[in-house]
This record gives C-alpha cells, structure tokens and sequence, in this order.
C-alpha cells in the first residue's frame, strides 16, 4: 500500500510541478528549469507502477493459478478449471480497484487462423466463468488470443501445457474512488501493507 501512495506522491508532484511551470523563483523566463527533476520523478512513477503491478500479480498467484488448461481441441472448462477460476474469481472480486486482461494459447497442432479463433473462445469461456462468478464485466478488461505464437514447450505434437488460458493484472481501475471502502477492501489494504514490509 505504502508503493501505491509513494506511485500517487509522485504523480501529483509531477502535476504540481506542471502547474508551477514559468514561475520559478529566480529565472522566470526559463522554463527548463525543473525539467530534470521532473523526468526523473515521472521515471520513478512509471518504475513503481511496474513494481506495484510485478508485486499484485505473484500476490494474485499465491492466492490461485493464473492459468487453465483446456482438452485437444476444445474450449470447455473442466472440473479443474472451474475449481481454478472459483479462487481467481474471489480474489478478483476482493480487489474491485485492479484491472486483468486472459490470454487464450493453443498447441502447435492446426494452423494458425484456426488456432488463433480457438484461442479467442478459451479466453472468451474463462472471462464468462469469471463474470458469472460475480467479477464486474468491466473488470476483466479484454480477452486476447495469442494462438500457437507462445507455447510453453516447443512441440508439434499435442501438449496440455499450451493448451491454457493466463489470467494477468494489466492495470488499475480509475474509478476505484466509486467503490465502496468496506471491511474487506481495508483488511486487503492492509495485508498488503504487512506484506511489503514497509
């Protein structure tokens, strides 16, 4: 939590020192001055940022796999990944501010059009488990198809292990002020926070 309020200081001193540009103490006809400062905070948001979504995303795995796995040719869940998507499913909905986008795989056998669309309806059948389970439609933000183009073991056989969807933290919502600030919402604050060490 600590690592979102160091990522909020910094964005708002970036605001602020956009504000104030031209009326620098000194030298008002220089409106380079401050620029250093300022790149050099932005870089230190953006660098955050990455940390804060690297940390959320091995939290969020800790809690459940990010991936599924689907039969040879087929985009049916299973019993296995009903029971994977249940506890992604929790901790999505515990965690209303941040934004997740599912990837659809295939293995190498079909072409590649053909696997491109089967992977699109992977990703599409886990993404509508997720909102049946009550994550916010909008929350799950895209659903994207990367086909045959990243298989976890280069085969040209039929592997399980590419045949998978993969749940990842894209982002933040940006109208997590709407949400209600509730009892769960401030224990996973907190967790969060015991949990940096910070």
């Amino acid at each position: 939590m600590k690592t979102l309020l160091k990522t909020s200081a910094a964005i708002a001193s970036i605001t602020l020192l956009g504000a104030c540009a031209g009326q620098v103490a000194g030298d008002f006809n220089n409106s380079a001055f401050a620029t250093a400062t300022t790149t050099n905070t932005l870089a230190q948001a953006v660098s955050l940022r990455g940390s804060l979504l690297a940390n959320l995303q091995a939290q969020f795995r800790q809690a459940s796999p990010d991936m599924i796995n689907f039969a040879f040719n087929s985009a049916v869940l299973d019993e296995e990944a009903r029971s994977i998507l249940n506890r992604q499913a929790a901790w999505i909905r515990a965690n209303p501010a941040i934004l997740f986008k599912v990837y659809g795989h295939t293995d190498l056998v079909g072409s590649n059009s053909y696997n491109q669309r089967l992977g699109q309806r992977r990703a599409q059948a886990a993404v509508n488990y997720l909102i049946s389970q009550g994550v916010r439609r909008g929350q799950v933000q895209a659903v994207a198809s990367l086909g045959e183009t990243r298989p976890l073991i280069a085969t040209q056989d039929r592997e399980r292990l590419n045949r998978r969807t993969v749940t990842e933290i894209v982002g933040f919502d940006r109208r997590f002020g709407d949400f209600p600030f509730d009892g769960k919402v401030a224990h996973n604050i907190y967790q969060g926070y015991i949990a940096g060490g910070e």
